[in-house]
């Protein structure tokens, strides 16, 4: 059996500092028992370059990698450097609606062979979870759970939603959507925004609307989607499924976790990006199709979105650090569950395992490590 364990952007001058000081026992005793050495790394050192190169032992040059976007020449505009998704080539127009008839052309644009179909060619089964620049998973002998660059049900790498009662400021957003609650006769509503609805020609979301019923003990009643959700203040739910109605009797699936922020005095309400749900996936996250599914039903429903943890919160403000690290921790901890699961099961063959926390955290925080950081310190 052969066990790969990534951690993506894991400074090496941090673990060394970490294992001087006793701080990493396992990662200790895996020093003491075998090989420790600095990884090098490719040009330029980014993660979807670096990954592209770990699975296939080419360079950039040959992957096709460079970058996590690449400009369309056509357009100059930025477009993902690794998958390409296409709308339905078929569609039937109906005055000013389309309707598809057919499914999304997806491409994966890494080139190269990664070397666990090279070991599926010669007998080797192979489990592959969340290693980045995945999506579209290929077809090879074995398993596959994409990572890095899978997209939320909006079709974005990741897009808040945060609702509150306060009047909108001036402020400059960039990343995710500010939305407004009303009250009346004590309780809050909403409509939480999903994918494009089908056919319509100026992008219009699919919504799912939501009430929102406080209880005057810091905590709510959500009531979305036909389900009602006990929300306790700075506290996440459970994954939570929605539903959105695209028209013509079809429905996207997603899933998110809501965060209650506060309750007064104003009421505030962060969702995070409204993930792919793997038990419903509306687009491919997994090779064969039923191993997302399997996943989901036997550890629960989890992450699907490529870059999970939301960076954009933290950065506009919408989470603090102990909100994002929170949040770090619930979707470290889904990949744990993965890995163990995964080992359980191993007889023999090839089991890779990539964790991404590593590289939010320290882009997030790093901030805390240099006196002159632009970033502000909370």
């Amino acid at each position: 059996r052969v066990v790969i364990v990534g951690f993506d952007g894991m400074a090496p001058e941090i673990v060394d500092v970490m294992l001087e000081a006793g701080r990493l026992p396992n990662l200790a005793k895996l020093r003491g028992a075998g090989t420790y050495t600095r990884l090098g790394t490719t040009c330029p050192a980014m993660s979807p370059v670096a990954w592209s190169s770990f699975m296939t032992g080419a360079g950039p040059g040959r992957h096709g990698i460079f970058d996590f976007l690449h400009r369309d020449p056509r357009t100059y505009l930025p477009n993902l450097s690794s998958a390409q998704i296409r709308p339905p080539r078929r569609m039937l127009r109906l005055g000013k609606l389309q309707l598809p008839l057919s499914r999304p052309t997806l491409r994966q644009l890494r080139r190269s062979k990664p070397f666990w179909s090279v070991l599926g060619e010669h007998g080797i089964f192979s489990t592959v979870l969340r290693v980045p620049i995945t999506f579209p998973p290929e077809r090879f002998s074995g398993l596959l759970l994409s990572g890095m660059c899978v997209p939320d049900l909006r079709g974005t790498q990741g897009s808040f939603t945060f609702f509150s009662t306060a009047a909108e400021s001036d402020t400059e957003h960039i990343g995710g959507l500010r939305l407004p609650l009303t009250r009346s006769n004590g309780v809050l509503r909403g409509s939480l925004p999903g994918p494009p609805r089908a056919g319509s020609p100026d992008g219009e979301p699919a919504e799912a609307a939501f009430r929102l019923i406080p209880n005057g003990d810091g905590a709510a009643r959500l009531e979305i989607d036909g389900q009602r959700i006990g929300l306790r203040q700075r506290e996440y739910s459970e994954w939570v499924p929605v539903g959105f109605r695209m028209g013509a009797g079809i429905r996207a699936a997603g899933i998110c976790r809501f965060y209650l922020k506060q309750l007064s005095p104003e009421v505030e309400l962060y969702v995070s990006p409204i993930n792919i749900d793997p038990e419903r996936p509306a687009l491919p996250v997994s090779h064969p199709a039923a191993y997302a599914i399997y996943l989901s039903k036997r550890l629960g429903r989890y992450a699907t979105l490529g870059l999970a943890e939301d960076t954009w919160a933290l950065n506009e403000g919408v989470l603090d650090d102990g909100a994002f690290l929170e949040q770090c921790r619930l979707l470290f901890e889904e990949r744990e569950r993965m890995l163990f699961n995964s080992l359980a099961n191993m007889r023999h063959g090839c089991l890779v395992c990539v964790f991404d926390t590593t590289d939010r955290v320290q882009h997030m925080f790093w901030r805390y490590r240099e006196n002159d950081h632009p970033a502000p310190l909370e």
